[in-house]
C-alpha cells in the first residue's frame, strides 16, 4: 500500500521543521497530561496515557509518533513528572515493573502511524481495529521484561522472573478492559475528526 495523509497532514499541511518541533513538544505534552488523569474502572482504576498514545499516532503517522512518544519518555528519564502517579520518577521509572510497556508505547505509536498513513485509519471499524492491534502491542515488551529481561540486567523483586498465572493477573487481566475501551474511544475521535475535515 501507498503511503496516505495523516490527520496532521490534512488539518495543517505539509509539516516543516518549526512545526514538528512544537507537534514534538505539544504530542510530549498532551501524553503527560493524559497519564495523570484517572478514571474510576473495573477491574483498575484507568488513565487516558494510551489513549493519547494512539492519538498522537494515528494524527501524526509512525516515526513522528514514534518520535514524540521518545520525546516523551526521555522527559521521564530526566525526572519529569510525566509517567502516571504510579510509576517511579527519572531512570528508575525503566528499573521497575512497568519498565517494559514504556519502552512499548513507542511501538503503540509507531503502529498506529503506520495504520494512518496506509489510509487504514479513517473510518471507525478500520480505526477500532488498528488501535487493538496496536494497543496488544505493548504487552510484548510488558510480558517480556518481568519474566525474562530485568533478571539479565540484575534486577532484584518480586515481580522478576514470575510465572504465567502472576504475569496475566498483574501485568495483563486487569488492563485489558481499559486498553479496548481507549481503543474504540480513539477510533471515535479519529474516524469523527476525518468526518469533520471533508465537511470543511
Amino acid at each position: 500500500m501507498t503511503r496516505d495523509m495523516t490527520l496532521s497532514q490534512a488539518a495543517f499541511g505539509t509539516d516543516g521543521l518549526l512545526r514538528k518541533a512544537l507537534m514534538f513538544l505539544g504530542g510530549a505534552a498532551f501524553i503527560a497530561i493524559a497519564a495523570q488523569i484517572s478514571v474510576p474502572m473495573l477491574p483498575v482504576p484507568m488513565t487516558l496515557q494510551m489513549l493519547a498514545i494512539l492519538l498522537v499516532g494515528f494524527a501524526y503517522g509512525s516515526k513522528l509518533g514514534a518520535s514524540t512518544v521518545m520525546t516523551y519518555l526521555a522527559a521521564g528519564l530526566s525526572g519529569l513528572p510525566v509517567f502516571t502517579p504510579t510509576t517511579a520518577l527519572g531512570a528508575a521509572a525503566f528499573a521497575g515493573p512497568t519498565a517494559g510497556f514504556l519502552i512499548g508505547f513507542v511501538a503503540v505509536a509507531y503502529a498506529a502511524g503506520w495504520a494512518a498513513e496506509r489510509g487504514l485509519a479513517k473510518g471507525f471499524v478500520g480505526t477500532a481495529v488498528a488501535a487493538v492491534i496496536a494497543s496488544a502491542l505493548v504487552y510484548i515488551p510488558g510480558v517480556i521484561w518481568p519474566m525474562a529481561v530485568a533478571s539479565s540486567f540484575g534486577i532484584e523483586g518480586g515481580w522478576v522472573g514470575i510465572g504465567w498465572d502472576k504475569i496475566w493477573a498483574w501485568f495483563m487481566g486487569p488492563f485489558l478492559i481499559g486498553d479496548t475501551v481507549k481503543a474504540m474511544i480513539a477510533a471515535l475521535i479519529v474516524s469523527g475528526a476525518w468526518k469533520m475535515l471533508r465537511k470543511a
